[in-house]
């Protein structure tokens, strides 16, 4: 029997691509929405038995916000969190939310219906060896916490630390052009490859990303003085 289900995740693509795949499959698809301001209301009023939430950076602080609330109040509700490969960090943060499990964003789609038929019957659904990466990673901790951003930091040319440190500071492209005396046009491709470095979707990410790891820090002791 097919599962009423819900999709929510930032990249609507996404979301209605997986929906479409799900309703092929005789589940019961409500709605697919991006995680806005509007995301656990919507979940909330129409009540599916499970809601699959997608999120880039599971780790993030108040990433799961939606998810505490839609448990708070619609216990009933099976929250199965759809991710990139976790950290300990981001596993941690949504069963401390109240999800039921974790699926990878690289699942095929006879995973992800595994999940949420397990997440229906009240049983926790995440794969075996994404727990055993995340317990081996809590036990073998990195020596020094600040390696992701150094990590970071070493992918990026002084020029494109120049323009992630502009970003951050929420400059637009003419901003970042007129202040690094640039055509605006490779400005916006600077920008580009930044994004794509870091592996982030938006400016908006880039800047999370940045400061979350301590890259803003490095990045702006890096940035070339005029």
């Amino acid at each position: 029997m097919g599962v009423r289900v819900m999709v929510v995740d930032e990249h609507r693509l996404l979301a209605e691509a997986l929906a479409s795949a799900l309703k092929l499959r005789g589940h019961r698809v409500l709605a697919a929405a991006a995680p806005a301001a509007g995301a656990a209301e919507l979940v909330i009023s129409r009540a599916p038995e499970v809601c699959l939430f997608g999120t880039a950076t599971p780790a993030d602080p108040g990433v799961f916000e939606p998810v505490v609330r839609i448990k708070r109040e619609r216990a009933q509700i099976a929250v199965v969190v759809l991710g990139p490969v976790p950290s300990p960090r981001g596993i941690a943060a949504a069963f401390a939310a109240g999800a039921s499990g974790y699926v990878r964003h690289d699942e095929r789609i006879e995973g992800v219906e595994r999940a949420l038929a397990k997440a229906r019957a009240g049983e926790v659904a995440i794969a075996p060896q994404l727990l055993q990466g995340a317990f081996t990673e809590l036990l073998n901790p990195a020596a020094q916490p600040d390696d992701e951003g150094s990590r970071l930091l070493r992918l990026l040319t002084p020029r494109e630390v120049e323009v992630l440190v502009r970003v951050a500071e929420g400059e637009d492209t003419r901003l970042i052009a007129a202040g690094m005396s640039i055509a605006p046009s490779t400005a916006r491709t600077h920008v580009q490859r930044v994004l794509m470095k870091l592996g982030v979707g938006s400016r908006l990410e880039a800047a999370a990303l940045a400061a979350r790891t301590g890259l803003l820090d490095r990045a702006g002791s890096a940035t070339p003085t005029p």
